[in-house]
């Protein structure tokens, strides 16, 4: 039972949102439109596409596996930036991705490169057998937590108590929080800036 008078953590005019109890990692109750709320069959488009009756799966729960998986492709992609622009390239690279001059270019010239089509091609293959995961939840066969590929290879919460497991989780979908907010940044000054490298005199 939901607390009419409850407020939201972040925007203390506003009461609570339903769903934003607190249990999630990073939940600081910030959801002014109230989309964390909104029933899980409103939309049945972006539900996983299967053969099979499913129960559906909590917009709740859809929200936070993306906000995950943007947040860790956004610390990705600003760190594969900022090498990039150091001047940073892979051993053994092809001669035009060596000579790349900058993040900010390299997509275009990637694409005349005929290179961003095989990067499509990978990520495709990848969305598509991790949706089946997805799948799985609609059908009520997981109880898979939003976000978890059960990829830990350095043991950092295998075997930790709740309250640490916890504090990573946080750490994480912080971290990514602010990695969307600083590609955003970095790819703007970059674009609007006198130079395209966001470290001109590292880069250049």
């Amino acid at each position: 039972m939901v607390d009419k008078n409850e407020r939201s953590r972040s925007v203390p005019f506003l009461p609570r949102a339903a769903p934003l109890d607190g249990t999630l990692a990073g939940d600081q109750g910030f959801d002014p439109f109230y989309l964390s709320a909104i029933p899980k069959n409103f939309a049945g488009f972006i539900q996983p596409p299967s053969w099979e009756e499913t129960e559906g799966i909590s917009t709740l729960y859809w929200m936070r596996e993306s906000e995950l998986k943007h947040g860790r492709i956004a610390m990705l992609a600003w760190a594969g930036w900022v090498a990039t622009d150091m001047g940073l390239r892979f051993p053994g690279a092809i001669y035009s991705v060596q000579n790349i001059p900058n993040a900010y270019n390299a997509h275009d010239i990637l694409v005349e490169q005929g290179s961003m089509t095989v990067l499509l091609l990978a990520v495709g293959l990848i969305e598509f057998c991790t949706g089946s995961v997805l799948v799985e939840v609609s059908k009520g066969e997981s109880d898979r937590e939003a976000g978890d590929f059960t990829f830990d290879p350095l043991k950092f919460i295998e075997g930790k108590p709740a309250d640490e497991v916890m504090t990573m989780k946080t750490k994480e979908i912080n971290n990514g929080r602010l990695a969307m907010l600083a590609f955003g940044a970095i790819a703007t000054q970059s674009a609007l800036g006198d130079s395209y490298h966001a470290f001109p005199y590292i880069g250049s």
